[in-house]
């Protein structure tokens, strides 16, 4: 089970690293300049994918470890709380902190699918377009000590 669920982990982390790479020209270019409405539309696309993809994470964890899939209408929430908290089968998987960034992305992927791109605003995206590799790279560690401390109460 836990290899697999590794192997999954592994899986989606390669994801998330192919689609901030994929943008990575334009996440260079707005840390310098105000991006147009094409470009505001693209990135906000982008930060839909990248919160999908923590989804993803988080979703093999509650499924493989808390025997737990996400359900009911307030799954999304409930699944990010449930990542920060400890459990029977677990450890926190993420700090309360990086919990609460996520949050912001959540937040941010609610407005995106219910919003026209044109009602999107920059000065609302620029935190999180500006810092998800930041923020991916410290998730990326937090779930590496999850998976490592893991192995060790396992054993």
């Amino acid at each position: 089970m836990w290899d697999d669920l590794e192997k999954e982990i592994a899986i989606e982390k390669e994801m998330i690293n192919r689609l901030l790479e994929g943008h990575r020209e334009l996440l260079t270019k707005c840390q310098n300049t105000l991006p147009n409405n094409i470009e505001i539309s693209a990135l906000s696309a982008m930060l839909h994918s990248f919160y999908t993809g923590i989804e993803n994470l988080f979703k093999r964890i509650a499924i493989y470890v808390d025997n737990n899939p996400p359900r009911g209408e307030a799954w999304h929430s409930q699944l990010l709380k449930s990542m920060a908290e400890t459990t029977q089968n677990r450890p926190a998987v993420i700090s309360e902190s990086l919990r609460i960034q996520f949050q912001i992305y959540l937040n941010f992927r609610h407005v995106f699918r219910h919003a026209y791109t044109f009602e999107l605003r920059w000065s609302k995206m620029a935190p999180l377009v500006l810092e998800c590799k930041n923020t991916f790279q410290l998730l990326e560690s937090q779930i590496d000590n999850f998976l490592k401390l893991d192995r060790l109460l396992r054993n």
